[in-house]
């Protein structure tokens, strides 16, 4: 895939976003970055939230595409009013946020060689219980089905077979079919993206895998699903005990982890490589990566915040071919 453009939108005013970009921005490593960026965002917002992080970064304003320039931050201006350049997170930012995502999605249409990174969203005010997560949110405005939220650091990444739902809920969703469909995208995305077959483990349910109820979703749906793939030529293992997934030979066993609800995975992993990693949405008609944090609200305008989750978003776009 060769990929040209990086089209960056800047999510949530009030987030932490803009400061990790103007680190990034302000970085050896952004020196080395041979692709074309695009920020879809505000002007005055950026402008004044640099202005208060004290950052320095000279913005190339464009109406289109055919206007941006290499070795520039070239932005799309979106409109938007605000009176505080960092404020309480707040719905009047919802029509901004989803025009921004409408502009990235139309360029994305007439350019094939974009890949989409997105700042964070609230989910309570964005999302207003509509959508699950933005994985979801996305893959509706695309008219994708299905699409897949994968949490990758090379060395181990992990995929929530569900993803935002209530606990109560997980044993409902966890199916044969969505395991194999799942666990087909992901061993896609590596041969494509990674040129590699990945070694992918998958965690049971239950503690130990064993339940004493007398539906068992390891043998009904798990298992199954593990068998069908297998003879599939692809490389599965488990159902694996989610206690001990993330031991460090397990680690060094598989590319990827298949847990069955989100905390099963994204807590350990999180704990493993803190903000080294990244949510890649699989699924969509195109690469879309998000830098694995919130708006985080607590940290506005402190300039204390960990950067590495976008400079990690960029090492992986750089290093596809």
């Amino acid at each position: 895939m060769n990929i040209k453009i990086i089209l960056i939108v800047l999510g949530e005013p009030n987030s932490t976003f803009s400061e990790v970009l103007f680190k990034y921005f302000n970085s050896n490593k952004y020196k080395k970055n041979k692709k074309k960026i695009i920020l879809i965002g505000n002007v005055k917002l950026l402008n004044a939230q640099m202005k208060i992080l004290k950052q320095n970064v000279l913005l190339n304003e464009i109406y289109n595409v055919s206007k941006s320039e290499s070795k520039k931050i070239n932005i799309i201006n979106v409109d938007y009013d605000f009176k505080d350049a960092f404020s309480k997170i707040k719905i009047n930012s919802n029509k901004y946020i989803e025009k921004c995502f409408d502009i990235s999605l139309s360029i994305i249409k007439k350019n094939k060689n974009c890949v989409l990174i997105n700042g964070p969203i609230s989910k309570k005010t964005f999302l207003n219980k509509k959508f699950l997560g933005i994985t979801e949110y996305v893959g509706h405005k695309t008219k994708s089905k299905n699409p897949v939220m994968l949490i990758y650091n090379e060395k181990l990444a992990v995929s929530p077979l569900t993803t935002h739902v209530p606990l109560k809920n997980v044993t409902k969703l966890v199916k044969k079919s969505k395991i194999i469909k799942d666990t087909i995208k992901i061993n896609n995305f590596y041969k494509l993206f990674f040129k590699k077959k990945p070694k992918i483990g998958v965690l049971g349910l239950n503690p130990h895998c064993e339940t004493t109820s007398k539906i068992s979703e390891e043998e009904n749906e798990i298992v199954p699903a593990i068998k069908y793939l297998s003879k599939n030529k692809i490389k599965i293992d488990g159902p694996i005990p989610a206690d001990t997934f993330f031991i460090k030979k397990n680690m060094d066993r598989f590319d990827v982890g298949i847990g069955m609800y989100h905390d099963q995975v994204l807590a350990p992993i999180k704990t493993i490589f803190e903000f080294k990693a990244v949510n890649i949405t699989l699924g969509l008609p195109f690469l879309k990566i998000t830098p694995d944090h919130g708006p985080n609200y607590k940290m506005l305008g402190k300039n204390q915040s960990d950067p590495s989750s976008i400079f990690y978003a960029f090492e992986i776009i750089n290093n596809i071919k």
